[in-house]
Order: C-alpha cells, then structure tokens, then sequence
C-alpha cells in the first residue's frame, strides 16, 4: 500500500537540509519504497506567501499523510510579528491538530565524533538515551494565558501549567512501551517538591508503571537535578519521560552531549502511530543559504520515520548505516569538524549518504 509522505521545508536551513533527506528518500523509492511526497508550506515561508503560518491546504495534506518530514521553522526575519502569527505557531498547531503528544528525542554519541562533545570520552562514550517529551499539553497550551495590565498599571506575563490524568498516562504508556524494547529502565523527570501538577505527574506515572508495566524499573528525578546529572554522568539514563517544557530543555542539553545537535532527529507520533520527523536543531537563519548546514540529523529523522511510522525497520537500519559509513569515511560538516577529517558541505554530505546506502 503507497504511504504519503509531507515534505514540509519551512524555513532558514530547513530547505537546504530537507532537500538532502529527499534524495535519500528517492534513493528508497527507486528500491521498492512505495511512497508519494507531497511538498507544502509551513511556518515563516507560508506567512510569507499566504498570511498565516499554517495555511488550511498544508493541514489537510498532513491529516492525509502517513508521515511528515519537517526542516525548521523561524528566524529573526518573523520575530516582530504578533505571536499569533509567528513561524512557530505553525509548527504548534500541527502538533495539536494531529495529536501529535509523544516527542522522541534520542541522544546517541556516534563512536567517530566521541571527540566533538564537550565532555570526556570516557563520560559520553557509548551513549545511547531516549528523552519522551509529552509535547500537546503543559505550559505551552495551557489555559488562561496572556499578558494583562493590572490595577496598578503594570504589566503582567502569565501562562498556565496543566495537565489532566489522560494526559500523563498515555505519554507514560508510550515512554513504557519504548523502555520494554531497551532495558527496561525508566527515569520520570518533574518538579513535585514546587508544582502541584507534577506532584500529579509523578502520582500517576507511579500507578501506571506498577500496574502496566511491573518489569520496568522506575525512578524519579526533580528536574534542576536531571540536568545536573545529565553532565555529570549521563550513561545512568535509558528512556526518561517529563513534561513539555522540560522536555524541550532537557532534550536540548543531552543533544550537545553527543557533539553536535546537527546529528539528531526526532519524531513525534499520535495515538494512530502517524508522525511528524524533524530534526531538534532550529531553522539557523545565521547560517542559511551558505551550504553549510549539516543535513545528517534530518537524514536520520527519515530512519525514525520509516521505523515508527512506515513499518520498514530494515530502510532505517540502512540509512543508519550510510550515515556511520561516511563518518567512517572521514566526512564532516562544518559543526562536526574535527583535526585530520575531511570538510564537506550539506550537499556533499547528502550525496556521500546516498552514494553509501
């Protein structure tokens, strides 16, 4: 059966790296992926052309689609813009519009770049953690929001943090069913000592665990000292599940773990197992059109789609091996560049995937 696919440029380096991806992609297809790609226009380029930043035609292109393959949205160009207009809402409404709640972040340390990470080899060598980052709820969509004028004349910023029952369960259940695929170790990341509602979160992430899934171990982490310990010894980590905003904070600090966010990718799924793949590096206006960006992390981004939502795990295992070929290989962009390597630019790095799958 044709799975389609939403190719979704966006913004800043978001083009030059998707392009990349979709040369791997076509390279599949002409191997028996049965796939169709439909392109559309998201964030700051589809305000640009159309006046909003997810236009009606692009959402319902991504109800259709099996999976959506994202590059980046924002850049300075859009950051006077009232925020209900802004790049970024694009990329929100479709996370809520699909149900998009489960975000897998993986953090894994390629054995060629052990050099490139700011922390000693022997701290980040053979790392391999999954952040499952509950991303339609929290503080990002709660209810009432805003800025106010009160009584006094001053100004007042407020954003809500929320989450119901519903919610923790099912991104618990999906952090879990990942966790039984690895080892079976789980690390739930909040802050019940201050905030009531991820009092209710760590409350509800303990009855699902004990009564869904006896064999995971589970620990708790406040979040202050996750981070902490996501430098200073990392490898204690298998799966971790948190909220939102944590999620987004977290997911971010272990990446340059690993030597550079141009090398990882992400997916976000609904209930229905349908996702959107991106990479978690933003759209990099500083650098766009220079040919410079390193593509791999959207490459691999095409590996989780065609395991999480194409059903192909042996496409993804492939591509994973082209990417760790040209890294043997000596290949580097930019951002991973390193003494006695060769420099290559996005396109190079492209062709050089393609060339080993």
């Amino acid at each position: 059966m044709t799975k389609r696919i939403l190719v979704l440029p966006g913004d800043g380096i978001g083009p030059e790296i998707v392009a990349e991806a979709v040369k791997v992609l076509d390279k599949l297809a002409g191997e028996g992926l049965d796939i169709e790609m439909d392109e559309g226009l998201v964030g700051g380029a589809a305000y640009d052309a159309v006046g909003t930043p997810l236009p009606e035609a692009t959402l319902d292109m991504a109800r259709e689609a099996d999976g959506i393959l994202l590059g980046a949205v924002g850049g300075h160009k859009w950051e006077s813009l009232d925020i209900a207009v802004r790049p970024e809402k694009g990329l929100l409404g479709l996370r809520a519009e699909l149900g998009l709640f489960s975000n897998l972040r993986p953090a894994v340390l390629a054995p060629q770049l052990a050099d490139a990470s700011s922390l000693k080899p022997e701290i980040v060598s053979g790392l391999d953690i999954m952040i499952v980052r509950e991303l339609t709820g929290g503080i990002y969509f709660g209810q009432p929001r805003g800025i106010r004028t009160l009584e006094n004349g001053e100004r007042q910023g407020f954003n809500t943090l929320v989450y119901a029952e519903h919610e923790i369960e099912r991104i618990v259940r999906s952090a879990c069913d990942i966790a039984m695929k690895r080892g079976k170790k789980l690390c739930s990341v909040d802050k019940a000592n201050v905030l009531e509602c991820t009092e209710l979160w760590r409350e509800v992430a303990t009855r699902v665990v004990e009564q869904e899934y006896p064999e995971i171990e589970l620990s708790h982490m406040y979040v202050d000292n996750a981070a902490m310990q996501l430098v200073k010894w990392p490898k204690q980590f298998d799966v971790m599940v948190t909220t939102n905003m944590f999620g987004d904070i977290l997911s971010d600090c272990a990446a340059m773990l690993t030597g550079s966010i141009g090398m990882l990718g992400s997916a976000s799924l609904n209930e229905k197992g349908q996702g959107m793949y991106e990479p978690i590096h933003g759209s990099a206006p500083d650098i766009a059109g220079q040919g410079i960006a390193n593509p791999l992390a959207t490459i691999l981004s095409v590996a989780m789609m065609l395991r999480y939502s194409l059903d192909q795990p042996a496409m993804a295992d492939r591509i994973e091996g082209a990417v760790n070929k040209v890294l043997d290989d000596g290949l580097r962009t930019p951002d991973i560049m390193s003494d006695g390597m060769t420099e290559v630019n996005c396109e190079a790095m492209g062709d050089a995937v393609v060339a080993a799958l």
